[in-house]
């Protein structure tokens, strides 16, 4: 079957924690529930402990994740396939936080083999989009060092206050990107609306969990226990000397193209952000491009053409070929990392 691109439909699953509104007013949707603050892009990934939830729907009505099973380089290219195999080594979501999000890590991948049998941990980036008002930060790292007991112990007696104080607090405006080592605790305020990449598991060691709508049968330590889940937690203290090699202050490129995340990123995914003012070149690849402003049109090598604007989401197979844009148009596209890694790309 030819491999085509294609805008990708609202993928929202119900979340514990409450959002969604902004991605309704870019999405151009009516909003839902008040707990659909996700939206799921070219995903292959469950959620944790669901069926289907999560999982990206082709318009021919295939799941995504059989469509690349069943044609593994059409989706993702013969380099890709030989380093990865069938795996599209990437998520991408759209995430409204409507309320604080509870102070959480996400396993590395070592981990993740050893205790849960993934090849992917969740190492992810964000690339705010939005935010409620001028104060807005993300928690970020601990401020100290924190011993294994006192970490252990804050966990047991739910001291909210204490563990969101523990971190470090980051303010972030528009254009801002944050990389999300595996391990390291982090929460959102209120009001922020992110772009995020991430390694495609649905991990999360909830530190904070007192105050939230888990629901039965939810598995905040992962079903490990916390004497083992809380090993993966990054204990060691993120001062400012490195919190600046995580917090990038970007803002819309002047430049046709601007990559957007550290160098620290390139193991685990790549973005870019791409500014059209007639017409520009994007080359080929598997990839997620999400338009944030403006609108035009979207043509492959291989002849698919779309009209695209604001809030689209689109979905380009490797055997599409280069991607061409044409109008007025602001795109960021999310990639999965180089194949071999180590080698030197451009």
């Amino acid at each position: 079957m030819p491999v085509s691109a294609e805008k990708l439909e609202p993928n929202q699953p119900r979340h514990f924690y409450r959002g969604g509104a902004a991605i309704a007013e870019l999405r151009g949707i009516p909003p839902l529930d008040g707990h659909r603050p996700e939206d799921w892009l070219g995903s292959t990934t469950r959620m944790l402990g669901r069926e289907v939830d999560g999982l990206t729907r082709l318009a021919d009505g295939r799941l995504l994740k059989d469509a690349v099973q069943n044609d593994p380089e059409g989706w993702l290219g013969p380099e890709h396939v030989a380093d990865f195999g069938a795996d599209t080594a990437l998520l991408v979501k759209l995430l409204d936080a409507g309320e604080r999000l509870p102070v959480h890590c996400h396993p590395d991948a070592e981990f993740a083999r050893h205790h849960l049998g993934s090849r992917h941990g969740k190492t992810e980036a964000w690339v705010v989009l939005g935010t409620a008002a001028d104060d807005s930060a993300v928690h970020l790292g601990f401020r100290h060092e924190v011993a294994e007991s006192t970490l252990a112990d804050l966990v047991a007696t739910q001291d909210a206050g204490a563990l969101l104080g523990a971190l470090n607090v980051v303010p972030v405006d528009p254009g801002d990107v944050v990389f999300v080592p595996a391990g390291v605790p982090h929460a959102l305020d209120a009001g922020v609306f992110i772009l995020e990449l991430q390694e495609p598991t649905d991990f999360s060691v909830l530190l904070e969990r007192a105050g939230f709508e888990l629901g039965e049968g939810a598995a905040p330590e992962l079903g490990l226990g916390d004497a083992v889940a809380l090993g993966c937690v990054d204990r060691s203290a993120w001062g400012p000397e490195r919190l600046r090699t995580v917090h990038l202050r970007r803002r819309p490129p002047d430049a046709e193209r601007a990559s957007l995340l550290p160098v620290a990123a390139a193991p685990f995914f790549r973005a870019e952000r791409w500014r059209c003012e007639e017409s520009v070149e994007l080359g080929d690849g598997f990839a997620v491009l999400v338009v944030v402003a403006g609108e035009g049109k979207f043509e492959t090598e291989s002849r698919g053409r779309l009209a695209v604007a604001r809030g689209d989401a689109v979905i380009v197979p490797y055997d599409a070929g280069s991607v061409r844009l044409s109008g007025r148009l602001e795109v960021i596209r999310c990639r999965p990392p180089f194949p071999h890694p180590g080698a030197v790309h451009p």
